[in-house]
């Protein structure tokens, strides 16, 4: 069992890559999406790439299962057991409102208040029970519950977090007579001060339970009927991956898992071609997502908004996101100004130009009209040809004619529009938070990405493109190099001078077991494991923490706990990083201990990708095409980009096409090939 596969479902498409470890031969596809069930897409991408599933070693999946369900609050009907008198906390929130400036916001909890029921029960901050919980009450409100037709039941109790006592002794009471696994503990899957964030990411949790691991369990049997043996994993949104069993049990933990696999990805390709520093660009049907990685590091986050008052507490890859994907509608509206998504039109019925009943235009359809794509080699397998003449037709319509415009100014119009929003997330992400993008690189990646990486280098500024060998399945490719991971959280909450060594290293040492035991039980192989601790501290009176590194040594399995004088060195050198300066007479406070475990998964060679060096490029040009560039038509010559061998140079304008994505090089850029199989593309004068 040699081969590897790695599936990520898109809005648009589902993109496989299979890597053969034996050979390091590599096979990519891409197959549309399935709606509403995406298990149809992932198993006809897979059965492409293999006749037999006994040969697959491992399956990773990287889902938006989860993502969709949350932005379209298709979850499960759930119920939430909570402390009386905090049953309308998931609706208060933090009194924020969807815009910031408006005097009205309405918010709908994915849980109604009629199956938000108290029972009595007090923790307080310090972890006293001032009051044991009432079982007897706890099993009527889930009798309630039940009888009310929930599918699920979140148990959110005060200060949990600080002694979950009174929690899990009603979540056993509720798992007793629960009749499926879908109980949600919030102090077992977010033990950390601040009540309103430990119960938004745990009722999200039980409201994606049914969801995803029924989605999860189809998959899991239909593999096994086809003769899979192997281990199936799941993407987590930290970039690391994790067994079914445990994405089943922690749902919540795979939103937006298909964009952090792709940014995993980018990241060891642009690491492993010499640019540490990236902006990656992974432009699918539906979206564009943004993320920074600087030094080689992604940025994690410890919390996120998936949609507004859906808050999620859980690690994950910083990731922008606007709605401009290939599919994404273009649309004049009453001030006569063009917009941008984020409607998309998705895998169906799809752009225009797919002719399956959109009349509605899309980024895409613009692409079409001005020659970038080519209509008789359309990605994903399904359609013979795409319509030229209707996607035409749309933009004149709905953006041509409102605006005086005529058809290919509408569309260059469509594309000026976009790139101007994909820009803007990029600088959000790079200048906005202190980074100069001429030092970084562009990884564009997705299907659509590589057709605006020109765009991108012209109105941001950023120096170089860097398109990888498969851009249109980058994410899928993130899949199978991710690591194994697994995240821990405790809140400590006590004063620097207060802090118990011994208690401290207690808690690590759990981590540190219950890790060890997570990567046992997945049954891979790694060549190494690591792990990582941060300290969540502040200066006494502040809301705000920074992330301080933690040195621990283990020994033997045996954790070795930094003393306090080191933990005060450790603060003041992340504050001082972080402010520039230090509060000589400020109290320190350690509020949280985060713990990671890491199984280093092995990686592939990704020169074994790259083609074969020598050659003429010109043997690799299958014919030319006009292509309109801002006012006028080009005839430009098109590359079959994987045949190019290593080293070729490519001045714009020049079209590579390939099966899973088209590479755009405009009038004044140029490409080289390099030792990997990546186009580097730059400007002409720059490459001299």
């Amino acid at each position: 069992m040699s081969k590897m596969i790695g599936v990520d479902v898109g809005g648009t498409f589902t993109d496989v890559f299979l890597l053969d470890e034996t050979t390091g031969a590599a096979r990519v596809a891409k197959v549309p999406t399935t709606r509403p069930d995406q298990s149809g897409g992932f198993l006809e991408g897979i059965g492409r790439q293999v006749t037999d599933l006994a040969d697959v070693g491992a399956v990773v999946h990287g889902t938006t299962a989860g993502t969709n369900a949350l932005l379209e609050r298709k979850g499960a009907k759930i119920g939430v057991i909570t402390t009386e008198g905090l049953r309308d906390v998931l609706e208060m929130r933090r009194r924020d409102r969807p815009r910031t400036w408006g005097l009205r916001g309405n918010f709908e909890p994915v849980v109604s208040r009629d199956l938000r029921l108290e029972v009595p029960e007090r923790t307080l901050a310090d972890g006293t029970i001032r009051t044991p919980v009432d079982l007897e009450a706890v099993r009527a409100t889930a009798t309630e519950l039940l009888d009310k037709g929930c599918e699920a039941v979140a148990v959110l109790f005060a200060n949990a977090y600080a002694n979950p006592e009174n929690e899990a002794r009603a979540v056993a009471a509720v798992r007793d007579l629960w009749p499926n696994p879908h109980v949600s503990c919030s102090s077992e899957i977010l033990p950390e001060i601040r009540e309103y964030e430990r119960f938004s990411t745990t009722a999200l949790n039980a409201y994606l339970q049914p969801e995803v691991s029924g989605y999860l369990d189809r998959l899991d049997t239909a593999l096994r009927k086809g003769g899979f043996a192997g281990e199936f994993m799941i993407v987590q949104s930290n970039g690391g991956v994790m067994d079914t069993a445990t994405a089943c049990r922690l749902p919540v933990r795979t939103a937006l898992s298909g964009p952090a696999a792709g940014v995993i990805a980018a990241g060891y390709i642009a690491q492993t071609a010499g640019f540490p520093d990236v902006i990656t660009g992974d432009m699918g049907g539906t979206s564009f997502d943004v993320s920074l990685i600087a030094g080689g590091n992604s940025v994690l986050s410890p919390q996120t908004s998936i949609d507004f008052g859906m808050v999620v507490r859980t690690p994950m890859i910083e990731i922008t996101t606007i709605g401009a994907g290939g599919g994404s509608i273009a649309w004049v509206d009453k001030g006569g100004l063009l917009n941008i998504g984020p409607e998309s039109a998705g895998s169906t019925p799809g752009p225009v130009a797919y002719g399956q009943g959109n009349t509605r235009p899309t980024v895409t359809d613009a692409n079409v009209v001005l020659g970038r794509i080519d209509p008789d080699r359309p990605i994903g397998g399904k359609l013979d040809r795409l319509d030229v003449e209707a996607a035409a037709k749309a933009i004149d319509e709905h953006v041509g004619k409102p605006l005086g415009l005529g058809t290919l100014e509408a569309a260059e119009a469509i594309l000026t529009v976009a790139n101007s929003r994909m820009a803007g997330a990029i600088r959000l992400v790079s200048i906005e938070r202190g980074f100069d993008p001429k030092r970084f690189a562009f990884m564009p990646f997705g299907g659509g990405g590589a057709l605006h990486a020109g765009a991108m280098l012209n109105e941001v500024g950023i120096g170089r493109a860097i398109v990888p060998r498969y851009p249109g399945v980058t994410s899928a490719l993130g899949c199978v190099i991710a690591d194994m991971r697994q995240d821990f959280v405790q809140t400590v909450n006590t004063l620097i001078s207060a802090v118990d060594p011994a208690s401290l290293t207690e808690i690590i040492q759990r981590h540190v077991d219950d890790g060890m035991a997570l990567l046992d039980a997945a049954g891979t192989k790694f060549e190494a494991r690591e792990t990582v601790f941060e300290l969540d501290m502040a200066y006494v009176g502040q809301t705000h923490t920074v992330a301080v590194p933690l040195p621990v040594a283990i020994r033997n399995g045996k954790v070795v706990t930094p003393s306090r004088k080191e933990i005060e060195s450790a603060f003041d050198t992340a504050y001082h990083g972080t402010y520039g300066r230090l509060l000589p007479d400020g109290v320190r406070r350690l509020m949280n201990l985060r713990s990671s475990v890491i199984g280093r998964r092995p990686k592939f060679d990704l020169a074994t990708l790259a083609p074969t060096t020598g050659g003429d490029a010109e043997e690799t040009c299958t014919g030319t095409r006009r292509v309109h560039f801002g006012d006028t038509w080009h005839d430009t010559k098109i590359y079959d980009r994987l045949a190019l061998p290593v080293g070729e140079c490519i001045d714009g304008p020049a079209i590579l096409v390939q099966p899973d994505t088209t590479v755009l090089i405009e009038p004044g850029l140029t490409g080289r090939v390099d030792d990997y199989g990546n186009t580097i593309i730059t400007r002409v004068e720059e490459s001299a």
